[in-house]
């Protein structure tokens, strides 16, 4: 069994796949990288092709019809040979030596015979057009360097979020949660670092920025305008989250904790998008989405305790002025978009 799959979806990225994949190609042959071409048009398919002639032991080309992220991502996860799952966007990048440092501890983990469900790094926002970056990490909030488990979490600051991007799932783990990622949808990283978290008993923190997460392509997803366009699919996944667990249930408090306060923010940046678009349909969708979540109004009164979450309830010139605010101030504080 392969120590780490690395799951790399490909759709029409021959300009910037390469960077990607050799960044973890340092992991040698006790990783796996699947390269996902999800029906790409350009040359990927090729450029795929030639990485798994060249490294054979290590690089596996998987050619299927345009399934999205989301169906690429479902298929790492079934053909997944490693004990562990990491997912890496083609036009984002791992820092090579945090990645040496983190096969380490795996590979130290797996002959000691102890495992973790969830293995967390630090993630950097590399925003190359204006010479920014911003690195979150969890140093505050989760134990370094040792196993430790949900009740061991301390308090999430409102940037502290556990992306997709922070990442390294059990793949036994990741499978028995279930999750099947909505095909032909954006933004379904959001229930990739979220499904799982319930089936989630172990962790493992290092204190490195491993994930290089890019911003600044204008056709990129979470580009505000983008993002506003596809304003259909970010409320999909928001639904999805909320359908996903009746966080009433979560018994645990840190982990309830943390993703009411995820839930929170998600329905903040949809909240924030349909009042930016500012018509009476958007803003009628924006009541309809909050409608959805009072159908469990055990979840409601939960995310409705942040205080983000009551203005962007209010149906007034007031309460739409607040919920830009508070967005604007979030994206040039962390940088996001």
């Amino acid at each position: 069994m392969k120590l780490l799959t690395v799951t790399i979806p490909c759709y029409n990225s021959e300009e910037y796949m390469d960077h990607a994949i050799e960044t973890v190609l340092v992991g040698g042959e006790e990783i796996e990288i699947l390269l996902i071409d999800d029906g790409s048009t350009d040359r990927t398919p090729q450029k795929a092709d030639a990485y798994e002639k060249k490294y054979p032991a290590i690089v596996r080309a998987i050619h299927q019809k345009n399934k999205g992220h989301g169906g690429a991502v479902n298929t790492g996860i079934q053909n997944a040979k490693g004990m562990y799952f990491k997912v890496l966007d083609s036009d984002d990048w791992v820092d090579r030596e945090a990645f040496l440092q983190v096969l380490d501890i795996l590979r130290d983990l797996k002959n000691s015979r102890k495992y973790v469900d969830m293995f967390l790094c630090n993630y950097v926002y590399e925003k190359l057009s204006k010479h920014k970056s911003k690195s979150i990490g969890f140093t505050n909030v989760m134990p370094v360097g040792r196993i430790f488990t949900w009740n061991q979490c301390k308090h999430f600051n409102m940037s502290q979020n556990i992306l997709m991007h922070s990442v390294i799932y059990r793949t036994k783990m990741l499978r028995h949660s279930g999750m099947v990622l909505p095909e032909h949808t954006f933004y379904v990283d959001n229930l990739f670092a979220y499904i799982p978290f319930p089936y989630i008993k172990t962790l493992y923190y290092l204190d490195v920025d491993l994930y290089r997460y890019y911003i600044g392509r204008e056709d990129q997803s979470v580009n505000e305008n983008v993002m506003i366009s596809r304003i259909d699919q970010q409320l999909r996944v928001n639904k999805l989250m909320i359908d996903a667990h009746d966080l009433t249930r979560i018994e645990n408090e840190r982990l309830q904790n943390y993703m009411v306060k995820y839930l929170g923010m998600i329905m903040l940046v949809s909240t924030a998008l349909l009042v930016k678009i500012g018509t009476k349909e958007s803003l009628r969708t924006r009541d309809e989405l909050w409608d959805y979540l009072k159908r469990n109004r055990g979840m409601y009164k939960l995310v409705n305790k942040r205080l983000w979450c009551k203005g962007g309830q209010l149906r007034s010139k007031l309460g739409n002025g607040f919920i830009r605010l508070v967005y604007t101030l979030a994206q040039r504080f962390f940088g996001f978009n």
